[in-house]
């Protein structure tokens, strides 16, 4: 089924892509307006910030499954968990969220089936690879 190549870039796409995004909203929550929104930055409360401290969580937890993975296959599994909670929050923010970009609304609506089906991946990887070695 997948090979153990593919896993791990995939798991490198995880990282990259929630290095990115973390660091957007943690340094740069004005650049993530502009992106996603096309306005100038409003977020009294930090919830663009609190976003990105999420996907820092999601990062470290990504990284570390990157390089234990192999011995300790049970990482998939986390990893999928953690790419699930992110399956109904985008299109609830997509729904709700005002003055949305093409590149918010597209990257809005994509991002729960792709996380959906990574983290399918990644479970069924896990299945695979602990058949062939006991943890």
């Amino acid at each position: 089924m997948y090979n153990k190549n593919f896993i791990t870039l995939l798991l490198l796409f995880l990282v990259i892509l929630d290095l990115a995004l973390s660091t957007i909203c943690l340094y740069s929550p004005e650049l993530w307006f502009k992106i996603m929104h096309g306005t100038g930055y409003a977020d009294s409360l930090g919830i663009i910030r609190r976003l990105g401290a999420v996907w820092f969580a999601f990062l470290v937890f990504q990284s570390a499954a990157l390089f234990l993975w192999k011995k300790q296959a049970w990482w998939l599994v986390l990893v999928a968990g953690i790419r699930f909670t992110e399956i109904f929050s985008d299109w609830v923010y997509w729904y709700f969220a005002e003055n949305l970009t093409w590149f918010g609304y597209f990257g809005l609506l994509i991002s729960p089936p792709a996380n959906l089906f990574f983290g399918i991946i990644l479970i069924k990887s896990y299945l695979q690879f602990h058949n062939e070695k006991p943890l």
